[in-house]
């Protein structure tokens, strides 16, 4: 584009005629003056009252002329600019309110006996704390300190439960669903964590969590046998760490390690801690099994260990998971910071299933389920049940023509035995056993429901549907020396049948010849799980007629080690 000039009369005529501006003039953003001399002729054409004009030309990027951008394309050129910046702005404020949001979930404080937040609008709710104690605690930046109503019951015995529905509880205060809880374990598939997954050694196939893999992904897992104080005196560990492995293996789930513990002795958490530090490799660690098998008490016990080198576990000890007789005391996820290292320890809500005793009796009768003390197994014999049924001596042979009542919760019917076999019973002691001839069972069971045979007990009497699934079982045996087989009932116990039982001298060898099987129908509530399995080597005679398998090198090398 041509500057426009500037015309002085009063210069001098001595001037360059080429004047040329510096560079550093040459800005886009600044005005430009140009001078010229002008010649005599034009100077005495123009009028003596000629006044000289100044113009400054501003640098114009668009173009001037016919293409220069006329109004409607600069307002157009506007409209955009201010719709783009408006734009970023959304965009700003969209990552300002989403960091916002994520701080404030993170900020959000949660009961640390259970996991639930914390909350002051339900009284009935999960997390409820009075408001006068929670604005108190905020004040002084003590909510990470807060236990909260249920969990106060809790700790004082009082039975409150929380989740309902499949694999819940019938009776109590209800809050969350059972599928609820184990939605809130599916993230554990995307992350990369170690799992220690806890079964109870009194309810194995009952608690196992056979489809571990559907929560844990491909995580590894150290596989914990709770309760192993509870089994009878006597037993033989190195017995039970390979029945428990071989378990394992036959239900193809590959694992770390196996670990026989007791959380109420601290036998073997040293074990798991010490398995636990060597795998964690800067990953999280998640508690998992099924309900009531004792991850809180589990993590209580490997608390203490920590505590004695560890200050980080020392503090954490102060506000440790509630503990308590009612399966789903852990509503939410518990952070736990444990590990002087890095890494933290979460307490998970236990997986509720359908088909354990729990799941079908009213909340009222829990504790009756959970074993406090040794277990030690009630046998009957021939010579015991005659004994307390004079009266039918003549018409019985055998245990054969008899039903045992395990509380209100089962019914064994004895179809065919031998003369010697033997039932002997493992389990807690508040549920009573009582036998009496088949032909008075159904009345039997409709006078004492509720009375002799608990539970269920109370006003759930009314409601109890009975015991409306019947399995028949058909039991082979090939050796009368060692039990035939366990039957395991998901979330009370286990009866180990034997063939002849091990304190009567040796069995006609006539009789064992004629019948080679036992046959049992075995009644429990709609629902509940019965388990057939490998005899589970308990008491000082487990460990005379339990047999070690032979192993290849290949199953050596794979085959997990367990450690007590």
């Amino acid at each position: 584009m041509t500057p426009k000039t500037l015309s002085l009369t009063s210069f001098s005529p001595s001037l360059p005629h080429q004047f040329k501006i510096p560079k550093f003039f040459n800005h886009p953003g600044r005005a430009i003056i140009i001078c010229k001399p002008i010649n005599s002729q034009t100077q005495q054409q123009n009028p003596p009252d000629f006044q000289p004009q100044l113009s400054v030309s501003a640098s114009e990027p668009q173009g001037s002329g016919p293409a220069a951008p006329t109004r409607g394309d600069i307002f157009l050129e506007r409209q955009k600019l201010l719709a783009a910046s408006s734009l970023v702005i959304e965009k700003k404020k969209k990552k300002k309110e989403k960091k916002t949001s994520g701080s404030l979930k993170a900020a959000t404080f949660c009961c640390y006996g259970c996991g639930a937040p914390l909350q002051i609008l339900e009284t009935d709710g999960p997390g409820y704390v009075e408001p006068e104690t929670y604005e108190l605690k905020k004040k002084h930046r003590q909510l990470k300190t807060i236990l909260c109503g249920r969990c106060r019951l809790l700790s004082h015995g009082h039975m409150v439960t929380a989740v309902g529905g499949n694999g819940g509880y019938a009776g109590g205060k209800q809050f969350v669903t059972a599928e609820e809880l184990r939605e809130k374990l599916r993230h554990l598939r995307n992350e990369k964590a170690l799992i220690v997954k806890l079964v109870d050694i009194v309810d194995f196939n009952g608690s196992f969590l056979a489809h571990v893999r559907d929560l844990a992904g491909a995580n590894p897992i150290i596989l914990v046998m709770t309760k192993v104080d509870l089994l009878p005196k006597g037993t033989d560990f190195n017995c039970v760490g390979d029945w428990v492995v071989e378990a394992t293996t036959r239900k193809k789930l590959n694992v770390l390690s196996v670990h026989l513990t007791s959380s109420k002795s601290l036998v073997g958490i040293t074990g798991v801690v010490s398995e636990i530090q060597k795998e964690k490799k800067g990953r999280d660690v998640y508690i998992l099994g099924a309900a009531n098998v004792g991850k809180s008490a589990f993590i209580n016990a490997m608390l203490k260990m920590l505590s004695y080198k560890d200050p980080v576990a020392a503090m954490a000890r102060k506000y440790k998971p509630i503990q308590s007789a009612v399966p789903g005391t852990t509503v939410g996820p518990i952070q736990i910071n444990a590990f002087l290292g890095g890494g933290k320890v979460y307490d998970t809500p236990g997986v509720h299933l359908h088909h354990r005793q729990a799941a079908v009796v009213h909340s009222q009768d829990l504790p009756a389920l959970a074993p406090r003390s040794r277990l030690r197994g009630q046998s009957f014999t021939k010579e015991v049940v005659l004994d307390q049924w004079v009266s039918e001596k003549m018409e019985f042979n055998s245990l054969a023509g008899f039903s045992i009542f395990w509380g209100g919760l089962v019914r064994i019917d004895i179809l065919k035995v031998l003369p010697e076999t033997s039932l002997t019973f493992y389990g807690p002691k508040a549920v009573k056993l009582h036998i009496v001839p088949t032909n008075k069972a159904d009345e039997f069971y409709k006078k004492e429901l509720g009375v002799l045979l608990t539970p269920p007990s109370g006003e759930q009497v009314e409601d109890w549907a009975g015991l409306e699934t019947a399995r028949q079982l058909r039991i082979k045996f090939d050796d009368t020396k060692r039990p035939a087989c366990d039957v395991a009932i998901s979330g009370l116990g286990w009866i180990t049948v034997e063939p002849v039982s091990q304190t009567l001298g040796e069995p006609d060898s006539n009789l064992v010849q004629e019948a080679m099987s036992i046959s049992l129908d075995v009644h429990v509530p709609k629902a509940v799980e019965i388990f057939v399995r490998p005899p589970l080597p308990v008491g000082k005679l487990g460990g005379e007629w339990y047999q070690y398998r032979d192993l290849t090198e290949k199953e050596e090398e794979t085959r997990p080690k367990w450690y007590f």
